[in-house]
């Protein structure tokens, strides 16, 4: 069993404000060591729940975040950008399991630090022209390599999210969300029993289980951004149009298959910071 682990931030156990998760932030390196030990939680889950392998990506901002001389020795880390693939970097369908840790509701939700990919940059995004977020972006890709999603980790929040793309995913939540910097938090040791849990029960379930069938059928990403001149500079990538659907000059499309829609993401994202230089929760 090789299961393959997305780590970000935001939905990590005590976490609830900038200053977390943010590098220079006064509370920053507090919130890596929650971080690591969210992920070392669901390292020890995928191996009692029968991983003979595990692969970590560090996926939030710089992806330089787990402290990896306290990371679970029995793992491999992808670490550092850029990286082609972003969140889902190596991801292949050689795995049999993706438990995502740390994750966070998509932007407009009430959910602890909510956003989509950048702070208030994005201010919407659809597959098919159904809402989504980072939750929904990689749980369609992985199902498409024919990966599943078996287990999420975050608030509340992100957790029905979750629940919302697979019902037949595990969650296990770790904060109950307040506002979108305010929380009600599980003791540490509970939360990350929790984490552990639905880990192992996640990993089972895949082994036991069916995977889903691999989709090379075309889909469609829009994007709305909150400046037009991000929208007008993508347009210039070909296969990328403004929609022409909406009444705003705001919102890109395109359409392929789901892991090239979510490389060709990763280029719209670095061409937005390049412009817009703003940090995640401005």
């Amino acid at each position: 069993m090789r299961v393959y682990i997305t780590a970000d931030m935001e939905g990590v156990t005590g976490l609830v404000g900038a200053e977390d998760v943010q590098m220079g932030g006064r509370d920053y390196e507090r919130g890596r060591v929650m971080m690591t030990e969210d992920v070392n939680a669901a390292v020890r889950g995928a191996f009692a729940g029968g991983a003979s392998e595990v692969l970590v990506n560090d996926t939030h901002s710089s992806m330089r975040n787990l402290l990896v001389e306290h990371l679970h020795p029995g793992v491999e880390l992808v670490r550092g950008k850029p990286k082609p693939m972003g969140m889902l970097q190596d991801l292949d369908a050689g795995f049999d399991a993706v438990v995502c840790v740390g994750y966070h509701s998509r932007a407009g939700a009430l959910g602890v630090l909510s956003h989509s990919y950048m702070g208030h940059e994005i201010e919407d995004m659809w597959l098919d022209g159904r809402p989504m977020g980072e939750i929904g972006f990689a749980y369609a890709t992985a199902t498409a390599l024919g990966v599943p999603v078996v287990a999420l980790t975050g608030d509340d929040v992100a957790c029905a999210e979750a629940r919302e793309w697979g019902h037949e995913l595990r969650t296990a939540p770790v904060k109950y969300a307040r506002d979108r910097f305010a929380a009600r938090l599980r003791p540490a040791e509970e939360a990350r029993a929790a984490i552990e849990e639905a880990t192992a029960g996640g990993v089972r379930d895949a082994a036991s289980g069916s995977r889903p069938a691999p989709d090379t059928a075309p889909h469609t990403l829009a994007v709305r951004w909150q400046s037009a001149s991000v929208a007008s500079q993508l347009a210039g990538i070909p296969g990328v149009t403004i929609s022409p659907d909406t009444e705003d000059d705001r919102t890109v499309r395109a359409t392929g298959d789901l892991p090239g829609l979510f490389r060709l993401f990763g280029v719209f994202v670095n061409v937005a910071y390049a412009l817009t230089g703003q940090a995640p929760y401005c």
